[in-house]
């Protein structure tokens, strides 16, 4: 027998939809908190990543890779102590970096477009490739606003995915009493 959309548990998807909706209406509402209790869960990730790293590098065999390994490690342990201990500055910082990517891949885009002269989607990528350098303008010299938007913009994807989660729950539900109707009738 076949696995179908109204054999999962209706009110599992209602309650996940419901936190979703939850989340991101707390985020949209206290960007700055949300954005920098991101970074600080980017920083104890870091934190474990390194010592996890350090451990592996320490319990391998003599090789060339082992000093890569403790160098990765100190790595993201500082990173993770600078995320924890400042994560506002974390923010601010990711942001930037988020911008630098995003103007470096939108010139590459436009490089792309400008020199695929058979494209039929060129000037959809220049569009494209604009768009991103403008965003990482926007972000780099403006990182605070910009992790502000983004905890925003975070907050109303979760908002909408929680909306479309409980619909998509009661759908459900009513699909799988229907099918009992029928069954039953």
């Amino acid at each position: 027998m076949a696995w179908r959309l109204w054999d999962m548990t209706w009110s599992h998807l209602v309650v996940r939809g419901g936190l979703a909706v939850v989340f991101g209406v707390v985020a949209m509402l206290f960007p700055l908190s949300t954005a920098t209790a991101l970074a600080l869960l980017w920083g104890v990730w870091a934190l474990a990543d390194g010592a996890l790293t350090l451990v592996q590098a320490f319990g391998a065999p003599r090789s060339p890779v082992r000093p890569v390994l403790g160098a990765m490690g100190i790595v993201a342990l500082l990173a993770g102590a600078l995320a924890v201990s400042d994560p506002g500055l974390t923010a601010v910082t990711l942001t930037r970096v988020l911008g630098i990517w995003l103007i470096a891949r939108g010139l590459l885009e436009a490089v792309v477009a400008l020199l695929d002269r058979e494209a039929e989607s060129r000037a959809g990528m220049l569009l494209s490739g604009a768009v991103d350098v403008v965003l990482g303008l926007l972000f780099v010299l403006n990182p605070g606003r910009s992790a502000v938007g983004l905890a925003v913009v975070l907050g109303l994807v979760a908002a909408v995915w929680g909306v479309v989660l409980v619909i998509v729950g009661f759908l459900v539900r009513r699909r799988h009493l229907n099918d009992g109707a029928a069954v039953h009738g």
